[in-house]
Formats: structure tokens, sequence, C-alpha cells
């Protein structure tokens, strides 16, 4: 009760104060939060404190929120609450710190404040928003939504790991749980191993996913942790990653809005992507770094993907940004295809998002284009314009479209928009140490991969695109990949090349080329992995100028020695070059 009414008692003493400065920082456009911070001491709660002060960015219209550079301290409690469909995320009735719905015009100056949260609460939603720039601040949590063990013991069939007291733990109905000091539970999905010296996925391991989310365990006297899985291996001294059973909690979610720049930001930890953006455009990511938190001995940054844009537009880019050990790849960029559920009349269609991290995502709009492609050789056979979209429910859609279908439009074949798409620059950024692979494209504007340095345990560069199991609509028409530094990737299980095709071509391999002019100019590759390029699918591809240093990072284990591997593609130009 002391400690409520202690909250309470600063927030007005705080009121008071900024009643009388509200015309002078109105004049300025500028809005500080220590201002409404007056009493603060570390530790305490400022969520109430910043949403009064995002308020009044809304009531002056705000050009700037200044925060003090400090440590801020957040907690669920009294964060704003929405329930959101976020892409190849899940959805929920979730809570959020920073709030930036409807503001534009504004810049969040951080002053390098570190920004430490608790509990299942988002750091920043911004959503129809326009012109908003985040700079100079830090994220991170008390207890991070995934837990790391190292592994002390192992044997046939258990692993016996030992927990610091920043992963709390419990047994419930003979199975290893984890939780933190306020009872909040963490479940986890999968087990993943680190190398502790190298600091990245161990040497070609696997990921062990759990049915059920149960993993069988029993205390040791010793205070260690005994737990069971069939065929389990892990090496002693190295980090056993129990990875978080869903993607709840991204850092920063971006939804219907344009002119965004992230700028100078740390995202220490999240319980989810770093960057999650969709159906957004005009998006700028700059010293953006996606990396454990200093001095916490952590060996995971965030649980998921560095970013991630879904049916974006404009221009997407990334600039002297650092993506490592993050939990999957560094970037995805892709669109959404929506599966052919059923055709009600000539010109009109029910179709359904298919994947549970798709359901309630607007994917369609009234004047768009609309492609009709065959799910299985991914061959578009039809292209309409949209005249109405009635969303029935958040996997269900009907789309009215202004002329007929085309003839053998069927069932199960799949419908995207056909853009507008984003051009993507990626330069001067560090890809290394994360689990899985470096960059998928999939955008069919202009791609830009320059002066990048990949160190990745999967492919570094993945062209995808599928209507069967993400349903990520690709097809890239304009790449170039230049000047990057490729070193000694593919040393664990995501890849079949450096750079290489994963898309969803399971009929007419032949004819289908899905994707086009792709380009690898003057790169350097570092390699103890002879595959290079794996295509298949794919019109127009260059290799030249490229300089390739054969070395001895890791044992190379796999049976393939040609470094180029293609099948069913047309005009491929290759040119050696070794030292």
């Amino acid at each position: 009760m002391k400690k409520i009414a202690g909250i309470w008692l600063y927030y007005l003493v705080g009121s008071i104060l900024i009643s009388c400065s509200t015309g002078q920082q109105a004049e300025e456009k500028v809005v500080y939060l220590k201002d409404y911070l007056v009493g603060y001491q570390e530790g305490q709660d400022a969520t109430l404190a910043l949403r009064r002060a995002l308020d009044e960015c809304k009531k002056v219209k705000a050009r700037r929120l200044e925060l003090p550079a400090e440590k801020l301290y957040f907690q669920p409690d009294y964060a704003v609450e929405q329930y959101v469909f976020v892409s190849n995320n899940d959805e929920g009735l979730k809570r959020f710190a920073f709030d930036l719905t409807g503001l534009s015009d504004i810049v969040l100056e951080g002053n390098g404040a570190v920004l430490l949260f608790s509990g299942f609460v988002c750091p920043f939603l911004i959503r129809e928003a326009e012109n908003i720039e985040v700079r100079n601040l830090s994220i991170d949590y008390t207890r991070t939504f995934h837990s790391e063990g190292k592994i002390e013991a192992c044997g046939e069939g258990w692993l016996d790991v030992s927990f610091a007291s920043e992963y709390p733990y419990y047994f419930s109905n003979g199975c290893l749980h984890f939780k933190d000091n306020q009872g909040n539970k963490y479940p986890y999905s999968n087990l993943l191993e680190f190398d502790v010296e190298k600091r990245e996925p161990a040497y070609m391991v696997k990921d062990y996913w759990l049915s059920g989310g149960c993993m069988p365990a029993q205390e040791l006297k010793n205070g260690n942790v005994r737990i069971f899985k069939d065929k389990i291996k892990g090496t002693p001294g190295n980090i056993l990653v129990f990875g978080a059973a869903q993607r709840l909690i991204p850092a920063f979610t971006v939804t219907d809005s344009k002119r965004v720049r992230i700028q100078h930001v740390n995202i220490w930890h999240c319980g989810g992507m770093g960057v999650i953006a969709q159906r957004s455009g005009d998006i700028e990511l700059d010293h953006v770094q996606v990396t454990p938190s200093p001095g916490t001995g952590r060996m995971i940054s965030i649980t998921a993907d560095a970013t991630h844009f879904s049916n974006c537009y404009g221009f997407i880019r990334m600039l002297n940004c650092l993506f490592e050990n993050q939990k999957d790849d560094a970037t995805n960029i892709h669109g959404i295809y929506a599966v052919i559920d059923s055709i009600i009349g000539p010109q009109e269609l029910i179709v359904k998002l298919m994947h549970p991290a798709q359901e309630g995502f607007d994917f369609i709009r009234p004047g768009q284009q609309l492609e009709l492609v065959n799910h299985k050789s991914l061959i578009q056979y039809g292209e309409l314009s949209v005249e109405n979209v009635e969303r029935l429910n958040k996997k269900y859609t009907r789309v009215c479209l202004t002329a007929p279908l085309p003839e053998g439009t069927r069932v199960k074949d799949v419908v995207a928009a056909m853009g507008p798409y984003p051009e993507v620059l990626i330069r001067a950024c560090k890809m290394r140490n994360n689990r899985a692979r470096g960059l998928l494209l999939g955008s069919r504007g202009k791609i830009r991969i320059e002066k990048n340095y990949f160190h990745v345990p999967g492919a570094a560069i993945l062209f995808e695109g599928d209507g069967s199991y993400w349903y990520e609509q690709s097809g890239v028409r304009d790449v170039v990949i230049r000047e990057n530094v490729f070193d000694n990737c593919n040393y664990g299980i995501w890849g079949k090349a450096c750079i290489a095709v994963g898309s969803g071509i399971y009929e007419q391999r032949e004819t289908s080329r899905y994707h086009r002019k792709i380009r690898v100019e003057e790169n350097t590759f570092h390699i103890f992995d002879p595959r290079l390029v794996n295509l298949y699918g794919v019109d127009d591809f260059v290799f030249k100028g490229n300089r390739i240093i054969h070395t001895d990072a890791y044992s190379y284990q796999g049976q393939e020695q040609r470094p180029f591997v293609i099948d069913n593609c047309s005009n491929i130009f290759i040119q050696e070059t070794e030292d």
C-alpha cells in the first residue's frame, strides 16, 4: 500500500510542476519525460509517467520527446493494452510501454537511456504513424524469455545442466519449467547448443524440438538438473539454450506506418523479433545492434529474427547494423500468400490465411492488383484488380475482383498483392553467430546487398517463397550482392550453400523461373565448405569477379563437393576465381 501511495505522490507532484510549464513546452513542441518523473527512484515503474508524457506529445503535437540519460524501468501493470495481429509472430492481447499510435513528425531522443522491462510488456508500438524517429537508447529485460544452462555432463539420453540464478526454475509433474521472481512462467519449445568459446551455435548441432512443452527432468543432489530426451547429445562446458515457445514480445512493432527511422538503438533482449514491420513504408535502421546485453554473460540476444518485413513498400534500409546471437535469421523480407478456399462467383473468391503466424493479416486492399499463382509450381497465371475486400474473420477474407477469374483458377492455389514492393539496401552490416541463416530476400523491388560481413551457420543469403508451408511471397527481380565478406558460413544445418534458393517449387521445375536477375560480384568467400551456390528455378544469374579463399576453420563432413549446383535454371554465367 505504501509503495502504491508513493508512486501516485510523485506523479501528483509532477502534475503540478508540469501545469506551470506546459505553455513553454507547447511553444517549443518538446516534451521532457523527466518532468513527469519527479521523485522517481531507480527501480520504480516509469510506465504511468511515460503514458502522461506521450499524451502531452499528442496534445501539443510535440516534435520531440526527450528521455533522461538514465536507467528507466517498465512493468506491464499500467501499460497500454492492445490486441494485435503481427506477421510471423504470435497474435494476442499485448501491453506496450511506448505506444506511438497515430503520432507524426516526432523524434524520441533517448540520450543514452537504458530501458529495462520486466515481464510480458512490449517496448514499442508504432502504428498508423508517420515520420517517426527513435534514437540513442538500449532495450533489455530483467528476466529473459529464454533460459540458458551450462552442460556439466552427458550420457545416453540425458544431459546434466546447471543454471545461474538469472534463470529460476521449478519442477511440475516430473518436467522442468522456468519462471521469474514474480511467478510469471517462461515456456520453452526447443533446445540448441552453443559453443562457449566461439559464442556461436556449436558445429553441426541440431534443434531439439519438444512436444507438449514438457522436458522430463529431475534435480540432482549437487544442484544440477538432469534432463531426459532420446538421442540427445551435448558437449560439457557448452551452453544449452532453452528457446522461448512463442514470439510474443517484439522490441519494435511497426504497422501501417511510413517514414520510420531507428538509429543508434541497442536491442539487448526481447521475446520475439527485434524489429517487425508490416504494411509500412520507408523504413531505415541505422546503427541498430541486436546483441547480448553487455556484462550479463548471456549467449543469446533476442529469441527470434533480428528484423522482419511483410508487405512493406517504399524503401527498407539497414545501414551499419549488427545482428548477432539471435535465435533466428538476420532478416526476412517477403509478401504474404493466401490460399483460395472457395470460388463463389466468376469475380469472387474466399481466401484463407493458412499459417497461424499470419492470421489476422490484411494482405490485400481495394485498388491493388492480385496475382494468382499455382501453389506447387509458383508460376503466376493471372493478374486482376481488386474491387472490394471483406474480412470475414482472422482466417478468411472475401475478395471481389473487377474482371472474371482466368480459366483454370483452382482451389488451393495462392493469391497475393502485386506490390508495391520495397527497394532494399543493406550496407555495412554484420551478421554473425546466430541460429539459422543471414538474409532471406523476397522483395521484387531493387535489392542491393553491399559491404556486409556474414558468419552464420546456414546460408548467408537465401531466396525462398512458397505456397505450401510458410506461404511467403517472394520471387526477386533485381538483386546485386557486391563487395561482401562471407566468412566460413554453413557450419550448421541450415543451408545447402552460402548463397542458395529454398523455394517451394514441387512441380514444373523445368519451366518455373520464380527468381530472376541476381548478380554476385566482387565478394570475398572464406570457405571450408566447398558449396558456394545452390540454385533452381532461376533465370539470369551472374557470378563474377569474386575471390574464393579456402580455409580449415571447420572440418567439412558433407558429401557434395561441387561449388556450384545449378538445376532447372536459365541464362547462368559463372566465372570462378580462386586464390
